[in-house]
């Protein structure tokens, strides 16, 4: 699975613009990498005519490379400020959907287990990686089924996700703790071998085998917030990929590699 520049642009006004992001496209560079296509350098190609009159970009919901979905970008400072504000106050409506593995026993319930790094509080192997832990911040997400289906390799969900605070990696921390990961993550879930393989050169078998996905099953849906005094809403369905695997149809959609070396994940 190749990393390509290819967002489309949902909704745009000279002060902020809406895009939906693919995986597994970065969003800025990472590790000192220049080579690699990012949503970033994609909209300064973009809007270079805005730029070059002075404009500004600021990146606003920032998603994991392997998340796919919605990103709200200001164009302007007025914008930035504005929607900063509302997202410090929770005053933006976020939705995300996930693909789990497993039928939870509840239709709707929610997870408050505090988050911190992984390594603050013993070893790990993954700098990335988040934990619940008491002494981590306080973190809420609830979700809701909208989908339990059967395929080859067991039985799975999809399930909407109302994040309440915005903590790093917390949705897919929050779906571990629940014991039911998303499908294709290879961080949480498991031991974190998938990851580890991922950035060292490529997965094995055994891990393409378990991840059935070559990204995690993320997709950011909606974005609801204020501009100008009228509610802004946003919406994107779930992409290509994530609805074949619903479906129950082949993994690899016939356009290349199901699994590709994606470089490092977030």
């Amino acid at each position: 699975m190749r990393a390509e520049c290819d967002f489309r642009v949902v909704d745009e006004t000279g002060d902020w613009i809406v895009v939906e992001k693919p995986a597994p496209l970065a969003v800025h560079p990472a590790n000192g990498r220049t080579d690699e296509p990012t949503l970033l350098g994609g909209l300064q190609a973009l809007l270079a005519c805005d730029l070059a009159d002075g404009g500004g970009l600021s990146i606003l919901t920032r998603l994991d490379r392997e998340t796919s979905g919605l990103v709200l970008v200001a164009k302007t400072r007025e914008a930035a400020r504005h929607f900063s504000g509302l997202l410090e106050r929770r005053e933006v409506g976020k939705e995300y959907l996930a693909v789990v593995h497993g039928w939870p026993h509840s239709d709707d319930w929610m997870e408050e287990g505090p988050i911190l790094r992984a390594g603050e509080v013993g070893e790990s192997p993954i700098w990335l990686r988040q934990r619940v832990h008491a002494g981590g911040k306080p973190c809420a997400t609830r979700f809701r089924v909208e989908q339990r289906f059967e395929r080859s390799g067991g039985r799975f969900s999809v399930l909407r996700c109302f994040p309440e605070t915005g903590r790093m990696h917390q949705i897919r921390v929050h779906l571990e703790v629940a014991g039911h990961p998303l499908v294709g993550d290879k961080i949480y879930g498991s031991d974190g071998s998938p990851y580890l393989e991922q950035i060292s050169g490529g997965l094995s078998e055994e891990s393409r085998r378990r991840l059935m996905l070559p990204r995690h099953a993320l997709h950011a849906c909606r974005l609801a917030g204020e501009w100008e005094g009228r509610m802004r809403v946003w919406e994107s369905p779930l992409p290509r990929d994530l609805a074949r695997f619903v479906d129950g149809r082949a993994l690899d959609d016939g356009h290349g590699e199901a699994f590709g070396n994606q470089g490092l994940s977030g």
